[in-house]
């Protein structure tokens, strides 16, 4: 009797759906160069007809027709955001359990307006509602005009008068059909991050996922591109871009249906996650960042460079200092001298920001002295550093330096004064034994007492000197047998979600009170890098591996998405620290200068020569730097197609200037030659092309000469770099 009732409830429902809200125009979603077009069905269905290219007139979309399914008549048209019930059987964005126990939604449209956030800037809110059950579904779309970007994320309101549960809540759908599809994304682990893989998808589902919490980009970034009929190209082809903004677990799908059409849905993963909203509570997705080129991956990059730049990373205006971190120069065995002795290199061999980094707190038996101890006790190590960080800043700051810190303000050793003053703030699983990683546990940020003392410790850390500028966060650990004493018994799936909400919160309130800040986002290594934790910080560290060979690749796929002037590159000493490779110092500070150029070593321990190669090369980097950090990237030389040589050139925004990176990645014997033609340029100017970092002779045979844009673009150019860590710098400038 239920059952026939539920019946009449949904046809009752249904002969009512065509009297529905309903738009008289398609709902278009655009930018410069790109734009999505939905339309309403009759039935009420919100239909995600197109996302590509823009176009004319987008009105035959009001009349398109969609093929019947076989049997049951209903429509293949792909619904804008499709829930679980009905007749929809792909992996829907949104699942959930409503108060009387069904399983079945059903979204309609109901209306939208469209609001100009900025210059340039605007916001499509759509709201769709189920016609039997109290909730409202609303999608956000955020276009961004110049960059051609648009982002998209979704809110849920209960207003059911009951407990709603939620089984997944995605922050977008993308329906596409092609002939074929190919997906780039990315593996990795601690010193091998970014590991970029290309594949051919077939019928079925690809899922790529973390269920890490905490550090949860190191084994797999939550960015990706999607090519339509064959591989990516670096200059032509369709090609979607998607990251998802969100630190914490996530889950991207890929799922080529019957039809031939591909599904992807994205957002937050639904492990160990169900959430729950009684009457009058909303919960919001992150937010997913698209972008679509008709010209290759090459302007995918460029649009989120250029996004990021002007939309979600701090300070992106200002030149990025380079800088000396302590680390592998000194690690935690120093004192003060040690230091000022760094320091006074650095400001000798022209560096411009110095970074005290792990070791400077805890005393007693809480010393931190190694990573077994004093994690979460952030007092000056007086032993140490008896005139304390003011002491070291000052210094800094009279040398010409700014200074820098480094905190891990998440995490805690077992051994500190914090973990047996605060037990209960340490994330753990009932009364199961608490596992250690790298000797630490992590803090329970679902717990406000706990986002305060993080808040304050950020505040307490910079209390120290007024001359503090840089912080670099680190976060060296994930989470493991996950649970939390703060949430109640019944909301322990809440924690997945809580924290990272907890974790921007407080990025959020250390912001608002400390915007001059730069801060470095860490997480050993690469494994905190997405949209979302980016918009806070001003840079982050690539990955802890520093091997020059190594990092070509790492930087190569990390730049696809994230732009060059947040991208920490070090130069670091050789043989490495962590591979043991030996690369020459030329080699090493070509690689490095391709992004923010740093150094990771200790300066005392290069020789008269290197020295002076250094000295000069920082020299070289400062006058090449606006055109790196502000240029556009364009790839030329791929280091995964098996040539054995990586290219890539920025070009300033004006077009007048451009800088040029080439790198041997193995011997190509006494015969072979790099060539490759240049992009970017002018092809009516001419150009004075220079190299830089020369030793002994120089490796491109037009150095100082003077070459029209067309030859250099359609011709290119030719080098002398065979052997193993052979590396090019170009100049180029219009005359």
């Amino acid at each position: 009797m239920k059952l026939r009732n539920y019946l009449l409830l949904t046809l009752t429902a249904s002969i009512g759906l065509p009297m529905m809200a309903k738009t008289s125009s398609p709902i278009i979603v655009s930018t410069d160069d790109t734009e999505i077009v939905m339309t309403v069905a009759e039935n009420g269905n919100l239909v995600y007809n197109y996302y590509g290219k823009k176009f004319n007139n987008v009105n035959p979309y009001l009349t398109k027709q969609y093929r019947e399914q076989p049997d049951n008549g209903a429509g293949f048209a792909p619904q804008a955001y499709p829930a679980y019930g009905g007749f929809v059987t792909i992996t829907p964005a949104l699942k959930l359990v409503h108060a009387d126990g069904s399983h079945t939604t059903h979204l309609k449209y109901d209306s939208h307006k469209v609001t100009k956030t900025g210059d340039g800037v605007t916001r499509t809110d759509i709201c769709l509602k189920d016609p039997l059950y109290n909730i409202a579904l609303t999608l956000f779309y955020t276009s961004y005009d110049k960059e051609n970007v648009i982002t998209e994320s979704a809110m849920l309101t209960n207003n059911e008068g009951g407990l709603l549960t939620i089984e997944n809540l995605a922050s977008t759908y993308l329906p596409l059909h092609a002939d074929s599809y190919y997906l780039t994304h990315f593996h990795g682990v601690w010193a091998t991050e970014m590991q970029l893989v290309e594949e051919q998808l077939h019928p079925g589902i690809k899922s790529v996922e973390s269920k890490r919490g905490v550090q949860a980009t190191q084994t797999a970034n939550p960015a990706f591109l999607l090519s339509l009929n064959g591989p990516a190209r670096e200059d032509s082809g369709d090609v979607y871009g998607g990251a998802l903004a969100w630190s914490g677990n996530y889950k991207l799908t890929f799922e080529q249906d019957e039809c031939g059409r591909m599904n992807v849905v994205g957002g937050v993963n639904d492990f160990a996650s169900t959430y729950h909203l009684n009457t009058g509570e909303s919960l919001t997705t992150p937010e997913m960042v698209w972008t679509f080129s008709n010209e290759g991956r090459g302007k995918v990059s460029r649009n989120l460079h250029d996004w990021i730049r002007n939309h979600a990373l701090a300070h992106a205006d200002m030149e990025r200092p380079v800088v000396l971190n302590s680390w592998e120069g000194a690690y935690m065995n120093f004192d003060e001298k040690t230091i000022t002795d760094m320091i006074d290199d650095a400001a000798k061999i022209g560096v411009e920001m110095f970074v005290l980094d792990d070791g400077w707190f805890g005393n007693g038996e809480y010393a931190r002295n190694s990573d077994h101890a004093g994690l979460g006790d952030w007092q000056v190590n007086t032993q140490k550093l008896p005139r304390g960080i003011d002491y070291l800043a000052k210094h800094a700051v009279k040398k010409g330096l700014k200074f820098g810190i480094w905190i891990e303000p998440e995490m805690v050793n077992p051994k500190s004064q914090l973990a047996e003053s605060h037990p209960e703030w340490i994330v753990k699983s009932g009364d199961r034994d608490k596992l250690q990683i790298r000797q630490q546990w992590i803090l329970d940020l679902t717990n406000p007492a706990v986002q305060d003392f993080v808040v304050k410790t950020f505040d307490d850390v910079l209390a120290l000197s007024p001359d503090i500028s840089y912080v670099k966060w680190d976060a060296n650990r994930f989470v493991t047998d996950f649970g939390s004493e703060y949430l109640p018994a019944d909301r322990q799936s809440h924690f997945w979600i809580d924290y990272t909400k907890g974790l921007y919160d407080v990025y959020d309130r250390i912001r608002a009170a400390h915007p001059e800040v730069m801060i470095q986002l860490c997480s050993s290594g690469g494994a905190r890098l997405d949209m979302g934790a980016l918009k806070y910080h001003d840079e982050f560290w690539t990955s802890d591996n520093t091997n020059s060979l190594d990092r070509i690749r790492i930087q190569n796929s990390t730049n696809l998405f994230y732009p060059a002037i947040a991208t920490a590159s070090h130069v670091s000493t050789s043989p490495n620290h962590q591979t043991g490779m030996m690369a020459p110092l030329k080699y090493r500070f070509d690689v490095a200068m391709s992004g923010r150029l740093g150094l990771e070593l200790q300066p005392k321990h290069l020789n008269e020569e290197e020295w002076g190669f250094a000295k000069e090369a920082i020299a070289t980097y400062k006058k090449i730097r606006p055109i790196v950090q502000f240029g556009d990237l364009y790839r030329l030389k791929n280091p995964e197609d098996g040539t054995g040589w990586a290219s890539h050139q920025y070009v300033a925004k004006d077009g007048k200037e451009a800088v040029f990176f080439a790198y041997s990645l193995k011997y190509h014997g006494r015969t072979t030659f790099f060539q490759t033609r240049l992009k970017g340029l002018d092809p009516n100017k001419q150009y004075r092309i220079t190299e830089l970092n020369k030793k002994d002779w120089p490796s491109f045979y037009g150095d100082g000469k003077v070459f029209p844009g067309d030859y250099l673009m359609n011709e290119g150019i030719s080098l002398g770099i065979g052997n193993n860590f052979d590396s090019t710098v170009l100049h180029i400038q219009e005359i």
